[in-house]
């Protein structure tokens, strides 16, 4: 009883209506933070900070100074390499509140606009495909891509599949960069995107796709690419590249996307929205 009454010292004098909103903040938070760690790296890291914990609580109880000592000199380390190894994702996750995006969804709920945006998207990847003319399609999510729109041509059009096949043609000047879209806007071309710096196993693969996995690695964008010399559809997000994908797979790939994220900001949301008429 002592111990809740130290956890909770003053919720006798909360409304219930207060409760149940700081209740569901916290859920919305903690749900989120384990939404990111299970899209990202660090998941595995996670794991392995969860064992230190539990053996340095061991060795707390077990007595063991020299094991615990250890423990203390290395965990300052720890901290510094976390930071330095998932800097992207650090920053990602931060950049994601800094815009107040940590639970938007990934197009608005209910659009047909956004439905309309996957299918012109899902046209134009079939014909560059079929054409084998390479392209890197850059759909931003939660992280704000100003500084790679900035890199290329400002377009600021409704998207057709025309319009974005066009932009990868040889004979295009934008053909050699990448085409972000932002919500259901086209929103540049001819973009500048970070090359991943991290060991490619397929060889054959060339800048292209290694720009591809750097802005995923960087950001929570969802990354298309066709390749030149085959055609073949690739997607990256979250560092990890997922080749050979065929319209159908695509289509379906994006069509959960826009499930999962519209069903996460929604469910936070209704429940807000339900306490506020209470």
């Amino acid at each position: 009883m002592v111990f809740l009454q130290s956890i909770l010292p003053s919720v006798s004098t909360y409304s219930w209506i207060a409760v149940a909103f700081d209740f569901c903040i916290v859920y919305a938070i903690i749900y989120r933070l384990l939404i990111w760690i299970n899209d990202t790296h660090i998941e595995s890291l996670v794991r392995g900070l969860l064992v230190i914990l539990v053996v340095y609580v061991s060795s707390q109880i077990l007595g063991l100074a020299t094991l615990n000592w250890l423990l203390e000199k290395f965990a300052t380390i720890l901290v510094v390499l976390v930071i330095v190894l998932f800097q992207p994702e650090i920053r990602r996750f931060l950049e994601r509140i800094g815009s107040g995006k940590l639970f938007s969804p990934f197009v608005v709920e209910g659009s047909a606009h956004g439905i309309s945006v996957i299918h012109h998207i899902l046209r134009a990847v079939q014909i560059l495909s079929k054409e084998k003319v390479g392209a890197i399609i850059v759909i931003e999510a939660g992280t704000n891509l100003s500084d790679y729109i900035r890199s290329g041509i400002a377009i600021n059009a409704t998207i057709t599949a025309e319009l974005l096949a066009s932009l990868f043609w040889s004979k295009s000047p934008t053909h050699d960069g990448a085409v972000i879209i932002r919500e259901t806007e086209l929103a540049a071309a001819g973009c500048l995107l970070p090359l991943s710096e991290s060991t490619i196993q397929d060889r054959r693969l060339g800048t292209r796709h290694r720009a591809a996995i750097g802005m995923s690695e960087v950001s929570d964008a969802v990354v298309i690419i066709v390749s030149e010399e085959t055609g073949t559809i690739s997607i990256a997000e979250n560092g990890n590249l997922t080749r050979y994908l065929t319209k159908e797979a695509l289509e379906a790939r994006l069509f959960s996307l826009y499930r999962e994220d519209t069903s996460d900001a929604s469910s936070f949301w209704n429940i807000a929205s339900w306490i506020g008429k209470k």
